[in-house]
């Protein structure tokens, strides 16, 4: 069952973009990290629409976890770490389900003191069994635990999400 389309898709990027910017104002830089690869294409979009809208300056950086396994060998954050020192963070991933993989998905960012850290997401599916708060969703889904939510970023524009 398809959830959101395209548009659809882009407009809750509009839109999460601007919410990101308020809550935001007053910082001097703000560093996104994109959570595998939908994750990275969700962080991009919002980075885009956010330079729309601000001068101000946006980083973004890969993460890549395993979502089965994340352990092993555990989160990889590209770059180097140290300079999110006292700076905004936004973790984004495309759907969050359990928490477990936004959980780990921190674990780099133990090593440093960020000024804050906040997450975002396109689809939050309501099912937390970790201790993750979502700060900014594009859509809140109740389902049971046995559905998937799918989201695929298309390069020839056709986005969609689907409930499977």
């Amino acid at each position: 069952m398809q959830l959101l389309n395209h548009e659809q898709i882009a407009n809750k990027v509009t839109r999460l973009a601007m919410e990101i910017l308020e809550r935001n104002t007053g910082e001097s830089e703000l560093h996104l990290i994109g959570i595998n690869k939908r994750g990275m294409e969700l962080a991009r979009r919002l980075i885009e629409g956010l330079r729309t809208i601000s001068a101000a300056p946006f980083e973004v950086h890969q993460l890549t976890i395993s979502p089965a396994s994340p352990l092993d060998p555990g989160p990889v954050l590209e770059g180097d770490i140290r300079q999110l020192t006292g700076k905004a963070v936004l973790v984004v991933d495309d759907v969050a389900n359990t928490g477990r993989t936004l959980f780990y998905a921190l674990r780099p960012l133990q090593e440093i003191l960020p000024k804050k850290i906040e997450v975002a997401v396109l689809v939050d599916r309501r099912h937390k069994t970790w201790p993750i708060y979502v700060t900014y969703r594009g859509m809140d889904l109740s389902t049971t635990i046995g559905d998937n939510v799918l989201v695929n970023f298309e390069e020839d524009g056709e986005d969609v999400a689907i409930l499977e």
